[in-house]
Parts: C-alpha cells; sequence; structure tokens
C-alpha cells in the first residue's frame, strides 16, 4: 500500500504521531533536531553543523522529504524524526534510492525509527524505486544496524575506518541494500 500524506499513527507507548511531507515550515525544526543528531557524533558524517545551504542541500534540494511531529504540541516543538528519500545516482542507475533518518533521542525506542523505515519503503516503491542502498551505516550504531536488517535490508560492504569518531578514533561503515522488486 502506498502512503498518502498526513499519516497518523501511535508508537509504541500510544503517542500520536503524524507524518508529513516537509515544507517552509518544516526548515528550522528540522535543522534544530539535526543539530542534536551532528553533536552526538554516532550516525551521520558531518564533524560540524552545516551552514544554511548546506543543510537545504543535504535534507531538501532534490529530494523528498519526511517530517514526523507530534500532533498535541506546537510543530516546531514538536519534530520527533524525519526521513529524506533521494536517487543514490543519477541516470541509468536513478532507480536505486538512498534515504537517511533521525530520530529525536527523546522518541528513541518507541517505534518512530521503524515507522519511519517502512514508510520510507512504501513511499519509495510509490516514486518508483527498485531498490534502496545505505552507503555509510556506522557500523556500531547497533540499534539502526538491526533495525534496517528487520526491515529486509543487508549489508553487501565494508569501508574499514570509514567514519571518524568524537573520540579521533575510527570505526567502519557497513553499505546495506534491499531490492523493492517482487521476485
Amino acid at each position: 500500500m502506498s502512503p498518502t500524506f498526513p499519516i497518523h499513527a501511535a508508537l509504541q507507548d500510544g503517542s500520536p504521531v503524524t507524518l508529513v511531507l516537509a515544507d517552509q515550515r518544516d526548515i528550522e525544526p528540522l535543522k534544530a533536531l539535526y543539530r542534536v543528531i551532528v553533536e552526538e557524533g554516532t550516525s551521520y558524517p558531518h564533524d560540524r553543523f552545516p551552514d544554511h545551504g548546506e543543510f537545504l542541500d543535504y535534507w531538501f534540494r532534490g529530494k523528498q522529504t519526511v517530517v514526523a511531529s507530534v500532533p498535541d504540541r506546537n510543530r516546531a516543538a514538536g519534530m520527533a524524526g524525519a526521513f529524506y528519500l533521494k536517487p543514490n545516482w543519477p541516470g541509468r542507475a536513478g532507480h536505486v534510492a538512498n534515504a537517511g533518518f533521525i530520530v529525536a533521542p527523546e522518541w528513541r525506542s518507541k517505534g518512530l525509527g521503524r515507522l519511519l523505515g517502512t514508510t520510507m519503503l512504501d513511499y519509495a516503491r510509490q516514486l518508483g524505486y527498485r531498490s534502496v542502498i545505505f552507503n555509510l551505516v556506522f557500523s556500531e550504531n547497533v540499534v539502526a544496524r538491526r533495525l534496517w536488517e528487520q526491515l529486509g535490508f543487508r549489508p553487501i560492504g565494508v569501508i574499514p575506518g570509514a567514519v571518524r569518531k568524537n573520540d579521533t578514533t575510527y570505526q567502519n561503515a557497513i553499505i546495506m541494500f534491499r531490492s523493492l522488486v517482487e521476485e
């Protein structure tokens, strides 16, 4: 079934959440959430927060962006998570999608990552993508790796020492793949 936005759902703890296609109103709340994620340093490659133009390039330009908000709060204060979806490559390989996800620390372990992931897979199919690849899953991000495997992704490669951690040591990155074509 293809998603029609908005999507109203409940998380594991019963909290209501709404997923919508992002628009101008979501830029600043998403920026604030992404700043937290970058500062954590455990799931995205930025070692400094991107300037406004870089942020728009990373999260909005050439992408479909979906945000999850808590509907019983002001939307600006209620950004719980988000994902973007885009072609991983142009032209003849433009049917292979890439996506990135973030979940606010206070909304983790409540099923939001799974909701975002399953919504992305449905939306990617709706948009005509034939597969999804994650280019840089941090090897130490065990929660994300487990979720992606549960959603049918499989590791197809390892990039040794690809990610410099906040303590200046290095960790591997995993490339993960999932077909969207029924076989």
